[in-house]
């Protein structure tokens, strides 16, 4: 069981194949459209429709039979899949008219028209590789990216023309730049109007952005790949807006923060939300399509950042507006002018407005994620049962999607207004693994953990040695009552480690003070583990070896692993950093400087790994992805110079062809048991399982 683990995970995507997903309900909540692909093995996402009244579902676009067996995707739509994690393959994303009649996606390139009542499907002629198009709320056109330009294209005459085009290679109209959808959860770069006459679009100009370059060592006869990476203190891309009419107008829309959040356009008309560029001021602005000129509604400011909040701003049916903001201590939804949520509930996510109705998604305590409604100045939970959930409004038909610590998988149900239901089912393969997981209060900070124990372990019989495996920066968590985020850490205990994830001062769900915490000094969350493991210890002393003690992580968890060996010896006996952020200067703007500011104002040098690298006196091995374009692999190569120079043996594991994920199957699976086999050495082999 324990051996097919590594293979099974890669195979799957780690689970997520199979599973429903980007879901749209009707207007008249009759149907459901969602993603799924065929089996759980299958990367190939295809299109499907649910009658809501019969509980039938019916396929609507299988790729494989539009001849898309081998996809050949346009660089930039790879760059799309790269910032939003899609590890699939096939139709990953679509978009439908108002009446959800109609469907609209990219297929290879190619543009894609089904017609969700009758199941035909035909091809569109674009003018070039699509990239995300979208059906105007009419569904008689379709506007589209190709070669930096936006196009709209009529669907009954086939007519295609250029909206808006770019003036040389270093402009795009349309599209997200690389801020914007790595770090503000923004993936568009246009937005149709309701009438379908305009459209407000972003034009990026990536001419400041400094230049960098991604090579192929392995491949030395190709090029390497050029990319604009606005690095902290550096330049960010110049994004702009207007009000493009079909009839050819044009209208500016000026605004004075550095980065565009978000825009949308409903029935009251366009709304934009602005940041400064320290992130502490937020505006958000309605436009007025004639003119273009804006006008302030609200701003909101914070003495360290403002939080970006999905799915706001949003209005109600009388054009009340729907918004998400911090006041007494806790992460609020507004109505109008006022909180109307408690601080003690901490609002993550606006998910829908359906009339008068607001579904969002909020933490009481911060393991659980639950559905939550506000309707005439009532907030009434949706979900009850422990665990993590999610979910879609239309018509008074709520759908629910929900993961939990006693179920396997993802369960999704619709709920129709009677209060009857009917499930999507879910196609994911079953891990074959059952998380041992104690979810704890760890040490005076009370931080949120989880230990996991073999499931051969008698509690007492003998002491493990520990693995840390945390992310352990802001914005993510990685404990919560779900099955599937211990699959990968219940492995590792099945192994022979007590597996101890711990979140720390940073991560979500317990606040803005306690995010805030780790301003100005991102070491801080190596304390938190320490903390963590030392108050798990406590509680468990017979259980686990704090003479061998490990620590791995990716990204940021690669980074807190790096710095775990480098700081405190004393504590951990060997890591794995994967992807790790070495040096805080060669990470983006919007990230780094949200946390740690302007690099001129002096809080880098502290949490930098490079100047610790003579300090090195246990195993550690780094492991980066060559072809990684968020955190570059200069970071991992950096500190290895660092570490050589200094004269301390350490283990170097490059990734050739791999980006920040590790889709790859035999990559993905070997590279679990890599790290296995070196932990394993660092700390002894003696008293592991085989």
């Amino acid at each position: 069981m324990t051996d097919s683990f590594p293979r099974l995970q890669a195979r799957t995507r780690r689970f997520t194949l199979g599973v429903p997903r980007g879901f749209t309900i009707s207007p008249d909540g009759a149907r459901v459209i969602f993603l799924r692909a065929r089996s759980g093995t299958d990367p190939v996402t295809c299109l499907w429709e649910l009658d809501v009244a019969t509980g039938r579902e019916r396929l609507v676009v299988d790729p494989m039979a539009l001849g898309a067996a081998d996809e050949d995707l346009p660089p930039e739509e790879r760059a799309r899949r790269e910032r939003s994690r899609e590890s699939a393959g096939g139709v990953v994303s679509y978009a439908t008219d108002n009446a959800v009649r109609r469907a609209v996606f990219a297929l290879s390139g190619g543009l894609y028209l089904a017609d969700l009542a009758s199941g035909d499907v035909r091809a569109l002629g674009a003018a070039g590789p699509a990239i995300d198009p979208r059906l105007a709320p009419s569904g008689e056109t379709v506007a589209y990216v190709t070669g930096g330009a936006l196009h709209v294209l009529d669907v009954a005459s086939g007519a295609d023309r250029v909206l808006a085009a770019p003036e040389d290679e270093r402009v795009t109209y349309g599209l997200a730049e690389f801020i914007a959808a790595e770090e503000m959860e923004r993936m568009r770069g246009y937005w149709w109007s309701p009438s379908g006459d305009r459209l407000l679009a972003a034009r990026v100009d990536e001419s400041p952005v400094p230049l960098w370059h991604i090579a192929d060592p392995a491949n030395p006869d190709r090029p390497a790949v050029p990319q604009r990476y606005p690095a902290a203190g550096t330049a960010n891309a110049v994004v702009t807006l207007s009000v493009f009419g079909l009839d050819g107008s044009r209208v500016a829309v000026p605004f004075e923060q550095e980065y565009l959040v978000t825009a949308s356009w409903g029935a009251h008309g366009p709304m934009i939300v602005t940041l400064s560029r320290d992130q502490r001021t937020m505006r958000l602005l309605t436009v007025d399509p004639e003119s273009g000129a804006t006008s302030l509604v609200r701003e909101d400011s914070d003495a360290a950042w403002v939080d970006i909040v999905t799915g706001v701003p949003a209005r109600l049916s009388d054009g009340t507006l729907v918004w998400a903001a911090d006041a007494d201590g806790g992460h609020r939804l507004v109505v109008g002018a006022e909180p109307v949520t408690p601080p003690s509930l901490q609002v993550r996510a606006v998910l829908d407005v359906d009339g008068d109705t607001v579904l969002f998604q909020a933490s009481g305590e911060p393991d659980e994620i639950h559905l939550w409604t506000y309707a005439g100045g009532a907030v009434t939970p949706v979900t009850t049962e422990p665990g993590v959930h999610a979910g879609r409004r239309t018509a008074g038909l709520t759908l629910i999607t929900r993961q939990s610590l006693d179920t396997e998988g993802t369960s999704v149900t619709v709920v129709r207004p009677d209060g009857t239901s009917v499930p999507i089912g879910s196609l994911a393969e079953r891990p074959g693994l059952e998380p041992r997981v104690s979810l704890l209060r760890a040490g005076a900070r009370e931080l949120r953990t989880a230990l996991l124990l073999p499931s051969w372990h008698v509690p007492g019989s003998a002491r493990l040695p520990v693995l840390m495996d945390p992310y352990g920066g802001p914005h993510a968590q990685r404990v919560l009552s779900a099955r599937r985020a211990f699959l990968e850490p219940q492995w590792w205990a099945e192994q022979g480690f007590a597996v101890v994830v711990a979140d720390g001062r940073g991560t979500p769900g317990r606040g803005p003070a306690f995010e805030r915490e780790m301003w100005h000094d991102f070491t801080l969350s190596l304390e938190d583990q320490v903390d963590a493991l030392q108050a798990v210890a406590a509680l468990h002393p017979d259980d686990l070896d704090l003479s061998r003690v490990a620590i791995r992580g990716w990204s940021f968890g690669g980074y807190l692993a790096a710095l775990a060996v480098l700081r405190r010896p004393d504590v951990f006996h060997a890591a794995v950093a994967g992807a790790p952020v070495t040096e805080w200067r060669l990470y983006d703007t919007c990230y780094t400087e949200r946390y740690l500011g302007h690099p001129d104002e002096g809080h880098y040098e502290a949490s930098s790994l490079l100047a610790d690298a003579a300090k090195l006196e246990r195993p550690l091995l780094l492991v980066h992805g060559l072809a990684d374009d968020n955190v570059v692999a200069a970071h991992t190569l950096r500190l290895s110079s660092a570490l050589l120079a200094a004269g301390r043996p350490h283990t170097v594991l490059p990734l050739s062809g791999v980006t920040h994920m590790t889709p790859q199957e035999v990559v993905a699976e070997n590279l679990l048991l890599l790290q296995l086999q070196f932990l394993t050495s660092a700390l002894g082999a003696e008293g592991f399982r085989r």
